[in-house]
């Protein structure tokens, strides 16, 4: 078996991968970064960033293959022609459900920064208490004095798009300009203000740079192609491709390894700590050991889990840092698929210049103290959403033909507008994954199984979701409202996340208030795994922020020889 020396191995080239390898390059440490999936470079390897929906012979649609090969990736509907080759195959990545449940994800290098939703809103102090105040699972062991100053730099540096707030529930950030809304959107802003004192509407906080240029690979402002799931040649949306990981190479410092599959974590019980990871290389099915003095595992929340229990010495017989016995425990995700959606008859004078990769957003306004307050279920929710101009597929019969059909598709149709709900998931410890040794995979890796679900406070709270947005809608003037509950499965909002918690005690959580195992300090969790609540807003930025954060703790730490 061959083996190489480092200083750090990160495991993962996703939004925290990328971020973990940047700042440990930068930083001067010889860093080995390992992907199990395939290469992809930045615009070389998006081959459909300019196709149009009539470049494809089925239009763009669930082709009979990728219903054959991408059954689970395609349930949430994330999987057409222009976006297949960045969701895995199904088939060659197979894994168990006790109940039903959505994992999607994308084995290459980037991952999910590739297709990932853009969406970037920070916790505040009401996630990180929430816990403790309400008795739920275990407290964070950070607050938001502890996180805010590395979300500011990881958003300087990407280029976030979004307006300043002034809300406790949604701290404001560091923000390039604004997109502009719609006008139906502005409609609804204005009803909010009119008929609610808890309630605003602003455009979408978005990683897309809109003014000037941010650093990686030619990044420059967003075009509006609103083709950013294909990867954008501009690098105008902040992916690893484009931004963190160029940065790391430019270093010299770097050393990227894709088809890289990790079996373990290497425990030395001597030294009592991590010593390296061992690999299965993808292509050649040969084993490799990379020694380290610091590792990160950034590969997402479930890979990264799987990872850690995988790893089992005399001292982990249940996997490494899981003394507490909470290592694959406590899946959270955001539930969605309820809202409602209407139309409007103002306004048929107006278009919009462009697409607009963006929608709105209405942050949460239940359980936020007095009258916000809920009887039915705790936490809160937000809604996501957008308003734009139908096509043109309201033509009659009679017109379809000749000079009337002509005429006819180049008429707009009704202006609509929705609000989707996205709400918070409590932390129940028998929402768990584990691995199956009796069903492994083509490398001889055990498969996962998941056995996870919402409870009585989220389906609560959906009932309210629903009956808000139908509300709001009403008193904003908006007609033909149809809204929708949609049975929720764990994992449909691609938001997977804690199960490997952070928390004050080694009996209660698996990492500490920097990132890393408690019982082995060399060893780092920075993605979705290290999350102890959920809040009801994307993560990716909380992701990016904390890897920052313990990057610059593994640096100090090895500078004072404490692991």
């Amino acid at each position: 078996m061959k083996i190489f020396d480092y200083d750090a191995i990160v495991v993962g080239t996703g939004v925290s991968g990328g971020w973990a390898a940047k700042e440990l390059c930068e930083k001067g440490l010889k860093t080995l970064v390992l992907e199990r999936g395939r290469m992809v470079e930045h615009i070389k390897d998006y081959p459909t960033m300019n196709d149009d929906h009539w470049d494809y012979p089925a239009g763009d649609v669930k082709t009979r293959k990728i219903r054959e090969r991408q059954p689970k990736q395609n349930r949430t509907g994330q999987v057409r022609e222009h976006s297949k080759h960045f969701f895995v195959d199904d088939i060659d990545n197979p894994y168990n459900e006790v109940k039903p449940f959505n994992w999607l994800r994308g084995y290459h290098v980037g991952g999910r920064s590739l297709t990932w939703a853009r969406q970037v809103y920070r916790l505040g102090d009401v996630d990180f208490e929430a816990n403790l105040k309400e008795g739920i699972g275990v407290d964070w062991p950070i607050r938001y004095k502890d996180i805010a100053p590395w979300y500011d730099y990881v958003e300087e540096y990407i280029g976030i798009s979004g307006e300043k707030m002034n809300l406790p529930q949604l701290p404001d950030g560091k923000f390039l300009k604004p997109m502009e809304m719609h006008c139906v959107e502005k409609d609804l802003k204005k009803s909010l203000k009119e008929n609610y004192d808890d309630r605003v509407l602003t455009i979408g906080r978005v990683a897309h740079i809109t003014e000037g240029t941010k650093p990686g690979l030619g990044r420059v402002s967003c075009q509006f192609r609103n083709r950013c799931r294909r990867g954008c040649p501009y690098g105008a949306y902040f992916s690893s491709n484009s931004s963190t990981l160029p940065a790391a190479a430019a270093t010299g410092n770097m050393t990227l390894r894709p088809n890289s599959i990790v079996h373990e974590v290497i425990y030395d019980e001597n030294k009592k700590k991590a010593t390296g990871i061992r690999i299965i290389d993808a292509e050649t099915n040969e084993f490799f050991e990379f020694n380290a003095k610091v590792i990160f595992l950034c590969a997402s929340a479930i890979p990264s889990a799987s990872i850690l229990m995988q790893s089992k010495s005399d001292r982990f017989p249940n996997g490494m840092g899981n003394l507490s016995g909470e290592l694959g425990h406590n899946i959270m995700d955001h539930h969605l698929g309820v809202g409602a959606s209407g139309t409007s008859d103002k306004h048929s004078d107006k278009y919009y210049i462009g697409r607009r990769p963006n929608g709105h957003y209405l942050p949460r306004f239940r359980n936020l103290g007095g009258k916000t307050e809920m009887k039915d279920f705790l936490r809160g929710y937000g809604y996501q959403g957008g308003g734009s101009r139908g096509a043109w597929k309201n033509y009659s019969k009679e017109s379809a033909y000749g000079v009337n059909f002509k005429n006819s598709i180049l008429e707009p149709g009704k202006w609509g507008i929705s609000l989707g709900g996205f709400g918070e998931i409590l932390p129940y410890h028998d929402n768990k994954m584990t691995l199956d040794y009796k069903k492994t995979d083509k490398w001889g890796l055990p498969t996962l199984t998941f056995d996870a679900t919402i409870r009585e406070n989220e389906i609560n709270m959906r009932k309210d979701m629903r009956q808000q947005a139908i509300e709001m809608l009403d008193k904003a003037g908006f007609k033909n409202i149809n809204s929708y509950n949609i049975d929720y499965i764990m994992g449909h909002g691609i938001h997977e996340m804690g199960t490997a918690r952070m928390g004050h005690d080694p009996k209660t959580s698996v990492l500490n208030k920097n990132n890393q195992l408690h019982e082995v300090p060399n060893v780092y969790v920075t993605d979705g795994a290290a999350m102890t609540s959920s809040g009801c807003t994307n993560p990716s930025i909380t992701y990016m922020a904390l890897t920052a954060r313990a990057a610059n703790h593994a640096v100090e730490e090895l500078k004072k020889m404490n692991i």
